[in-house]
């Protein structure tokens, strides 16, 4: 199979993605703790990547089909994560993620963090690229059937 290349979220006007150009793959919505924060009063930066694995998990429950199995299982290749403003307690946020790329054992999904009351407040926005492994060999293998057909749903005709 060839790589195939969805719709791209990353239309950016003052460094906000365009979410018109693509749909989102999925949306979670995730309540901020106090635990989350940190001296400065608001959520450490370290916590925006546990968002961001929150969101992926959340999504990867609701694929249908399977998604990993003994000798296929996602692991994270690279992040890229833009701060763009912090976050204070109390709040609820909203975690978008987007199909940026599919590859022949890698997706990069793009995603947004949004405050749940004010969509136009952007927290921060970036993608993580996920290659798909068999854990025994450490070799990529191809994207899951699952992953694609979910990823194919998401785009915009």
């Amino acid at each position: 199979m060839s790589p195939r290349k969805p719709a791209r979220p990353a239309a950016r006007e003052a460094g906000f993605p365009d979410a018109s150009a693509s749909v989102p793959l999925f949306t979670a919505s995730i309540a901020v703790r106090w635990r989350d924060l940190d001296a400065f009063n608001h959520v450490n930066n370290s916590n925006y990547l546990t968002f961001l694995e929150e969101a992926r998990l959340q999504w990867l429950s609701h694929v249908p089909g399977p998604w990993f199995d003994d000798h296929a299982m996602p692991v994270m290749a690279a992040v890229q994560l833009n701060y763009r403003r912090p976050i204070e307690w109390p709040a609820q946020v909203q975690v978008q993620l987007f199909c940026e790329r599919l590859g022949t054992s890698s997706m990069t999904i793009g995603h947004r963090i949004l405050d749940a009351d004010k969509a136009d407040r952007l927290y921060g926005d970036g993608n993580v690229v996920m290659v798909w492994m068999d854990p025994a060999t450490g070799k990529p293998v191809p994207l899951p059937e699952a992953i694609r057909h979910a990823a194919d749903a998401a785009q915009v005709t």
